[in-house]
């Protein structure tokens, strides 16, 4: 896709990779980028950098994302690119209390489902358009210090892939944005026991990729191009890339 005179919309904006990629793709051209968070202070900020509007937006609320896309339709124009890129960080193991599971669960995974239940339809009728799902590498790979970051983003991983096998031949192209470390809020400090592995890439750095691998209309985008041998280590002996992985763990464990 040219990004050039596209209306796109960007969740998680308000700082970190949702503003890097508003910047990015003003740069571009794009015709109006519409930025969308929780953060209202934050996201205005984003929206005055690159002259486009500003949404609050709680994305563990469908109502919230449903109301965002019929607005941006309606006042704007049918929605180009939707960049679901809004996520969170939780901490622990199968022990980490239920409140933590679904509120994770929610912002990660079915934010974007619920993008896709309202807009994919619309997208299908004029016969395309285009989803950015920002997960992570831990969605390929996995999460040291965080089973509920690397279960969503598995997670969203899978919705990806089968928004693009469902719906790719009705002109959806999907794209699934999985790095390693960005330099973010999130992973500051690691304040929700994310655990940084390798990688720390500047989020300018990683909107580079992204309009490169949209460019290309690639479904994987990789910022980090070493996960792809990851994988395949992880492919090629499962078991041993489990022992590896355990390896890393006692080593984050101390």
């Amino acid at each position: 896709m040219d990004l050039k005179d596209k209306l796109i919309v960007i969740t998680g904006a308000a700082s970190g990779i949702g503003r890097a990629l508003a910047v990015r793709f003003k740069g571009e051209g794009a015709k109006l980028i519409v930025c969308a968070d929780r953060d209202a202070a934050g996201c205005k900020a984003t929206a005055e950098m690159v002259g486009g509007v500003a949404f609050t937006v709680d994305v563990s609320r469908e109502d919230e994302i449903q109301s965002l896309i019929e607005t941006v339709e309606a006042d704007h124009g049918p929605i180009d690119l939707f960049c679901s890129n809004a996520g969170i960080g939780v901490g622990g193991g199968a022990e980490t209390p239920n409140d933590g599971w679904q509120r994770i669960w929610d912002i990660n995974v079915m934010a974007h489902v619920w993008a896709a239940r309202h807009l994919v339809p619309r997208m299908a009728a004029r016969g395309g358009g285009y989803l950015l799902n920002t997960a992570s590498a831990a969605g390929l790979l996995s999460q040291i210090g965080s089973a509920p970051y690397a279960v969503t983003k598995h997670a969203a991983v899978g919705l990806a892939e089968w928004l693009s096998i469902t719906h790719g031949d009705q002109g959806i192209k999907v794209s699934v944005l999985c790095p390693q470390a960005v330099r973010t809020a999130m992973t500051a400090g690691n304040p929700d026991g994310v655990a940084s592995i390798d990688g720390m890439m500047e989020p300018e750095v990683l909107a580079e990729s992204v309009v490169r691998g949209i460019e290309a209309e690639e479904f994987l985008i990789l910022p980090h191009p070493e996960v792809l041998q990851y994988m395949r280590n992880k492919t090629d002996n499962y078991g041993r890339w489990l022992g590896g992985m355990r390896k890393l763990n006692r080593r984050f464990a101390g």
